[in-house]
């Protein structure tokens, strides 16, 4: 294939072009935030398990409470029975048998009390537990909304970037022409990204492989304006004045 000279120079900055795409797109395939959302993430899965079982051991200590109370209302409203039944009746059998049984009441009545207020503390602990969590929760997800702002702003100056970047390829295209530019674009897709070469002092900065012996002759005896390649890495070969040939 035949180039001109300048035309084949003009891949030289189609490169650092392409080159500085590539750093666009690992920057965003790589911005720090993706790592901080992974992580505040993971953090709001562990978060939820943890809100679900407190919020599980909150209901249970409630209805443990409810059951409670509703046996001291039962044990209320026998004693409220009793002492109007005793008030009403002059057998001194049933005063005997009332007055014994409001007694038993009274210590039934008690005895719930004490383990109410024990479940109420409890009820109370918990429930700072699932404030707390919550606290928490609400916390992570205003630092994943700042985070995803961050992040997006940083998306749309690399978008902006990238954008600038690829107005100036298309540029540069445009004067090294089409049927080089696809011969470029096939050997950098083979080359990891880098599709032309200086050569230098004899080495090709592609591959750093120095060009020796028939290579280097056949290099040498190259037209102007024919386009070679590296004999090691297979990129077009770019001759300067430094090639040193």
């Amino acid at each position: 294939m035949k180039a001109s000279p300048s035309e084949q120079g003009e891949l030289l900055r189609l490169q650092t072009i392409d080159t500085r795409i590539a750093q666009i797109d690992r920057q965003l395939a790589n911005l720090p935030q993706n790592a901080a959302l992974t992580a505040l993430s993971a953090r709001s899965d562990d978060v939820r398990r943890r809100l679900v079982a407190a919020t599980g051991d909150l209901d249970d200590s409630r209805t443990e409470l409810g059951r409670l109370e509703s046996d001291v209302a039962m044990v209320e409203a026998r004693v409220a029975r009793d002492t109007a039944r005793l008030q009403g009746t002059s057998s001194m059998k049933d005063i005997q048998g009332l007055e014994a049984e409001l007694a038993s009441l009274a210590k039934r009545r008690s005895d719930l009390e004490d383990i109410e207020l024990t479940v109420m503390e409890r009820v109370e602990e918990k429930e700072a537990v699932v404030s707390a969590i919550e606290a928490e929760r609400a916390e992570i997800v205003d630092e994943t909304s700042a985070t995803e702002q961050v992040r997006e702003r940083a998306r749309e100056a690399s978008a902006a970037n990238r954008a600038e970047a690829e107005r100036d390829r298309a540029a540069i295209a445009e004067g090294v022409g089409a049927e080089l530019t696809a011969l470029y674009d096939k050997r950098r897709a083979l080359g990891g990204g880098v599709g032309a070469a200086e050569m230098r002092a004899r080495t090709c900065t592609g591959c750093t492989m120095t060009i020796t012996g028939a290579d280097l002759e056949a290099v040498r005896k190259a037209a102007d304006d024919d386009v070679i390649f590296c004999p090691d890495c297979g990129r077009i070969l770019l001759r300067t004045e430094e090639s040193g040939i």
